[in-house]
C-alpha cells in the first residue's frame, strides 16, 4: 500500500452557493462538478487546485455528520483525503498497528470512490479520509 497524493481537502460550509464564488472567482479555481452523496447526507462541490481538489461539503439533513460538525465547530476544514493505491491494504495496516478507525471497511463516497475514515485520535487531531479509485 502506498499513499499517492493528497486527493482533496474537505471544507464544511453551510451553503455551497454562498462560498463557491470565493473559490472560483477570487482564487480562480476550476469548478469540477457537484453531486449529492445520499448515504452521507451531504452535497459536495469540487474545485481543482493543481493535482488535488478542494471539496466543499454542505449538509442535506440536520442529522448529517457535516451538520453536526458545523453546529459544534462552525465552518472550516473538515478532513484531509489521501489517495491510496490499495484501500484494503491501508485499512489492514491501520488494524495491525491498532489505529482507531471510523470505518473498518471501505464504503462508496463522492466520485464513486472507495473511502474510509481514520479517527482524529489516531492521526494527531486530523480527520483523515483514505480514498481509492474504484476499478
Amino acid at each position: 500500500m502506498s499513499v499517492e497524493k493528497i486527493d482533496h481537502i474537505g471544507i464544511a460550509v453551510e451553503s455551497i452557493e454562498k462560498w463557491i464564488g470565493f473559490y472560483k472567482d477570487v482564487l480562480g479555481l476550476e469548478y469540477d462538478g457537484s453531486e449529492e452523496v445520499v448515504e452521507q447526507k451531504v452535497r459536495v462541490a469540487f474545485l481543482k487546485i493543481g493535482e488535488s481538489r478542494i471539496e466543499l461539503l454542505e449538509p442535506t439533513s440536520d442529522d448529517s455528520p457535516i451538520a453536526k460538525f458545523l453546529e459544534k465547530r462552525g465552518g472550516g476544514i473538515h478532513h484531509i483525503a489521501v489517495k491510496v493505491d490499495d484501500i484494503d491494504a491501508a485499512l489492514a495496516r491501520h488494524h495491525e498497528v491498532g489505529a482507531r478507525l471510523i470505518d473498518n471497511e471501505p464504503r462508496i463516497g463522492a466520485h464513486n470512490m472507495r473511502i474510509a475514515f481514520i479517527h482524529p485520535k489516531a492521526s494527531g487531531g486530523v480527520l483523515l479520509e483514505l480514498c481509492e479509485e474504484k476499478s
